[in-house]
């Protein structure tokens, strides 16, 4: 398949293309690679396809839907080579905007592949904002930030965080119970790695006090509004992991909290999120993990990231909102400033039980994106699938 050659992005946005290439899938001359994009991402992966062709690389790129797509598995088990075939690795590549579709498919096709010799990538928000804010720090980089954070906070029983705009919170801490998720863009074999990426997490055993959200906002749900909140903060109050006062001064952000505040768990705490991605200095409009990424503090609402077994309940929504900034007291005396992760440097824990790597679950499917059909307009009505339970 040929994909019609885009103008060329600008130099930093650019220099996010390469990053991919050679940073998070450090491209080898033997690497066979097959892209795979949505319609919505048509022209970053076109920017990724140039980039490849130009290496010289042996490459595929297919088109799917971001809706199951029927004729997918058909269309990349005929790219797929054979098994004993591959002179280097297999690379698959998949660049999305709004999803992280077909999961299952790729899980089921690739599997007798995995092992040192297949590298997945799963990148959603695929745009010029990606490369040029997200994929210019190093996985390096990001594990040391991370590793620095999760040394601190794994240990720890208690944290208060406070934020420029007003957030006081007190969060309770349970590693043994909930684990914590790491996503620096590291390749294992197994994984599917994340784009973009940037971010330590959990689900805190308890939190109590008041978030005020002057950063932005990340919904599993369609929507072309700007997600930035500088100019109508969220203010929450929350009770025992629970919500009990959502305010805010834009009709939007209110419409789009009500529209699934009828979700059974909307208004539990399902994830306490610190962006550790400091390339990204700049909060963008776009419904998007870019801002997640963003170092700061994010609090998830509904969703969580935790097996069902121990969280003890499932929502299929998920609302992130993110501070502009946060200081974190570990425990009463060690503190964490988001404005100087960059002088952050800490080992990386191993993966074990309490902690792993950003992945897709195929049981769970679209880990990260929109959920399916879902829409939220500014001014005209939300249509979204019941919630089921």
């Amino acid at each position: 398949m040929t994909m019609t050659r885009q103008a060329d992005p600008d130099s930093a946005t650019w220099s996010g293309v390469r990053s991919l290439v050679d940073n998070y899938v450090a491209l080898r001359p033997s690497d066979m690679v097959i892209l795979v994009y949505t319609q919505d991402a048509r022209e970053p992966a076109s920017w990724v396809l140039l980039e490849l062709r130009r290496r010289g690389v042996q490459v595929q790129a297919l088109a799917m839907s971001m809706y199951d797509d029927a004729t997918l598995a058909d269309r990349l088990a005929a790219a797929l080579p054979g098994v004993d075939h591959l002179d280097g690795r297999l690379v698959v590549l998949t660049l999305e905007r709004t999803s992280m579709a077909n999961s299952s498919v790729f899980r089921t096709l690739l599997a007798p592949y995995a092992g040192d010799n297949l590298v997945v990538g799963r990148t959603i928000n695929a745009s010029a904002e990606l490369f040029r804010l997200a994929l210019n720090m190093t996985r390096e980089q990001l594990s040391a930030i991370n590793g620095g954070l999760l040394q601190a906070f794994m240990p720890a029983d208690r944290m208060k965080i406070r934020s420029s705009s007003g957030t006081d919170l007190d969060v309770e801490i349970e590693s043994d119970r909930y684990r914590w998720i790491s996503n620096r863009g590291q390749w294992r074999p197994g994984g599917f790695t994340v784009l973009p990426p940037g971010e330590v997490a959990t689900m805190p055993a308890g939190i109590d006090g008041i978030l005020v959200a002057d950063g932005a906002f990340n919904i599993t749900a369609y929507t072309e509004s700007d997600a930035r909140l500088a100019e109508t903060p969220v203010t929450v109050e929350f009770e025992k992991s629970r919500v009990v006062n959502f305010s805010c001064d834009s009709p939007l952000v209110n419409k789009l909290y009500r529209r699934f505040a009828d979700y059974d768990h909307f208004d539990r705490v399902g994830e306490l999120g610190f962006g550790t991605n400091i390339g990204i200095s700049e909060w963008i409009p776009m419904n998007s993990h870019i801002n997640e990424r963003r170092p700061g503090l994010h609090i998830g609402l509904g969703g969580h990231g935790q097996r069902l077994e121990v969280a003890g309940y499932a929502c299929r929504v998920h609302l992130d909102l993110m501070t502009s900034d946060a200081t974190t007291v570990v425990d009463g005396h060690a503190t964490f400033d988001s404005r100087e992760l960059a002088d952050l440097k800490g080992e990386h824990p191993a993966l074990q039980i309490g902690l792993h790597d950003e992945d897709i679950d195929a049981l769970d499917g679209d880990c990260c994106g929109l959920i399916w059909g879902s829409h939220l307009e500014t001014e005209s009505s939300c249509s979204v699938p019941d919630s089921g339970g």
